[in-house]
C-alpha cells in the first residue's frame, strides 16, 4: 500500500539514496553522502519533503511555501518530485501530486507553482493529465555561481 506523508529525521538516509539516483538519473554530478545527509538535517527554514513509501521510499517531492500570490494570498512551489526508476509508471507521481493538493488546501494555500524541463514531452503530459496548465506567458529566470557573484555585487 501507497503512503504519501511528511518526511521526518528518520528518512533521511532513504532520501539521501534517492538523492543520488536523482543525480544520475539527471546526469549531474552528486556531492558525497555525507553532504548529502548534511544537507536534509539543515534544510532551510520551511522546506518540508513529502515522501511516498511502499516498505521504502519510492519517490518525494520537495516543497516550500511562497508569499505573497494572486490577491496576496499563500502557495506552494514544487521545487522538485521525483519517483525511483522502478516506480515510474505505477501512480506514485501522481499520489505525490495529490498529498501534495491536500497539504496546500490543509493549510489555507490557494495554489501551487512548479517548473518543467520543455523538451521532456512525457513530463509535460503527466503534469497536464493531472490538470496542471502551463504558464507560458511566464519565465524561469536563476542566478548562480558567478552570475549569482556577480548580482550581489551590483549596486553595492
Amino acid at each position: 500500500m501507497l503512503e504519501v506523508r511528511l518526511s521526518s529525521a528518520s528518512d533521511h538516509a532513504a532520501l539521501a539514496a534517492l538523492f543520488e539516483e536523482m543525480q544520475a538519473h539527471y546526469d549531474v554530478p552528486c556531492p558525497p553522502r555525507e553532504k548529502i545527509l548534511e544537507g536534509l538535517a539543515s534544510m532551510p527554514t520551511g522546506t518540508e519533503i513529502l515522501v511516498a513509501t511502499q516498505r521504502e521510499i519510492v519517490g518525494f517531492a520537495a516543497i516550500t511555501p511562497v508569499y505573497p500570490g494572486p490577491g496576496l494570498g499563500s502557495g506552494l512551489f514544487l521545487k522538485e518530485l521525483f519517483v525511483s526508476k522502478q516506480h515510474r509508471g505505477s501512480g506514485v507521481g501522481k499520489s505525490l501530486i495529490q498529498g501534495l493538493a491536500k497539504l496546500a488546501l490543509e493549510r489555507g494555500h490557494a495554489r501551487i507553482d512548479w517548473t518543467a524541463d520543455r523538451d521532456n514531452p512525457r513530463l509535460r503530459a503527466f503534469y497536464e493529465g493531472l490538470g496542471g496548465v502551463p504558464k507560458p506567458e511566464k519565465l524561469f529566470y536563476r542566478f548562480e555561481g558567478s552570475a549569482l557573484h556577480e548580482a550581489a555585487k551590483q549596486g553595492g
